[in-house]
């Protein structure tokens, strides 16, 4: 890999990092308000909306200026929703904010990859990314639940600047500082990230032009027989692992009674299982087969029907581990397909918006189902199957889909092609 290839990675790691910290702070900034149980799936809903509304014009602009500049400006407008929090702004809006930031941040940090290194590398890239992301979702949401825990939350309270009177009172809010501050690391490392010198043509600024280029590209890899299973793919994996992210905590909360603390290593157990199968794609799955691995989907969303059998962390932790291992199998060979389709087909940053447009909304319809399933008091049971058969039965039809395609025409000859 080239040298810019493992600046890109540190910049990312401490990004994420900081991302999944926040949700554990913000979730707590909601207990300790009291807020209604449905706010807390609106606080991932608040994340994604940006990815989903600035879908047409992040894509223009991760391909008007050179990536690591992009990325820089979306880390800091990330400290900046960290900060909104001290003045008293809402933690679901300030969550709004830092996915305001991230938005931007996405389409730059994948598009570089595919502007940095050649075709053949994209899928252990891609492993190492995935690998890296999850292994700061393991240590980001474990952070973010001993932030607020009380013996770490009262030494960052203790902690006191001489002549100086902040509005530091409360766990929650030495718990943000230190995210604003790993969010600033991130962007340090960005200011180091190579210019590739890539340049795509003049960027429309129009907003009716960017939204019908939008739409095109939208159309564009849904039609192509390679893109439209690849994008389904993570499209359903994004969508379902937000969601889960949130169930897992739930679960781990009401089944096994564990404190919040607690149950959110949960979620780095889950995280644990994803790092070791994206390694182990990244190892075994070459590009030309990347399409093998869809089966593994439905075998994932019966694993997650079987947590309704669990009530005993011993147990939970190897299921969970299964779950993520499977997860991250399948999601890195249909991420690098897609990237790779992607550039043949339209630009780095157009493909990745377009990807981001719809993993995105996903998440979004997938967290207001899970919202509304709260209000309307179901059985968390109900949830987790209704949740588990949802992800196999869907990657069932994807599989169909794509066994139509291989009988009317070779798709996996158009793996490799090169942009024209």
């Amino acid at each position: 890999m080239k040298r810019g290839f493992y600046t890109i990675m540190a910049a990312q790691f401490f990004s994420s990092l900081a991302d999944n910290a926040f949700l554990l702070v913000a979730i707590a900034l909601l207990t300790a308000m009291k807020a209604p149980a449905f706010l807390t799936p609106l606080l991932k809903l608040s994340f994604v909306l940006f990815y989903i509304l600035l879908a047409a014009f992040v894509g223009a602009f991760a391909d008007a200026l050179p990536k690591g500049r992009v990325m820089f400006i979306a880390n800091l407008v990330k400290v900046m929703g960290c900060l909104l929090i001290f003045v008293n702004v809402h933690p679901v809006a300030a969550c709004a904010v830092i996915g305001f930031g991230a938005a931007i941040y996405s389409p730059a940090k994948y598009g570089i990859l595919t502007e940095l290194l050649p075709a053949e590398q994209l899928v252990p890239a891609n492993g190492w990314i995935e690998g890296l992301t999850v292994i700061s979702i393991i240590l980001g949401t474990v952070l973010g639940g001993a932030l607020v825990s009380p013996a770490i939350a009262q030494t960052l309270l203790s902690i006191d600047l001489p002549l100086i009177d902040t509005p530091i009172d409360t766990a929650p809010d030495a718990a943000l500082c230190v995210v604003a501050g790993i969010y600033a690391i991130a962007a340090i490392f960005n200011l180091y990230i190579p210019d590739t010198g890539a340049r795509y043509e003049h960027q429309e600024r129009n907003p009716i032009v960017l939204i019908a280029d939008f739409a095109n590209c939208c159309s564009t890899l849904w039609r192509d027989r390679l893109g439209q299973i690849s994008l389904a793919v993570t499209t359903l994996f994004w969508g379902a692992g937000a969601t889960l992210q949130l169930v897992v905590i739930d679960w781990a909360t009401k089944s096994m009674h564990l404190p919040f603390d607690a149950a959110t290593r949960m979620v780095g157990v889950v995280a644990i299982g994803m790092a070791i199968g994206a390694a182990a794609a990244a190892r075994l799955i070459p590009l030309k087969r990347s399409l093998s691995v869809i089966p593994l989907g439905m075998v994932m969303g019966a694993l997650v029907v079987g947590m309704t059998l669990v009530h005993f962390p011993l147990i939970a932790y190897p299921m969970l581990i299964a779950i993520g291992a499977i997860g991250g199998f399948f999601v890195v060979p249909m991420n690098a397909l897609l990237q790779h389709r992607g550039h043949v087909l339209m630009s780095a940053g157009h493909s990745i918006a377009v990807q981001n447009f719809n993993e995105n909304l996903a998440i979004l319809t997938m967290l207001a189902v899970y919202a509304a399933m709260i209000t309307l008091n179901l059985h968390l049971n109900v949830i987790i199957v209704v949740f588990g058969t949802f992800i196999s039965g869907t990657m069932f039809f994807i599989k169909r889909r794509h066994e139509t395609n291989q009988r009317d025409h070779d798709s996996l000859a158009l793996i490799g092609e090169e942009k024209h």
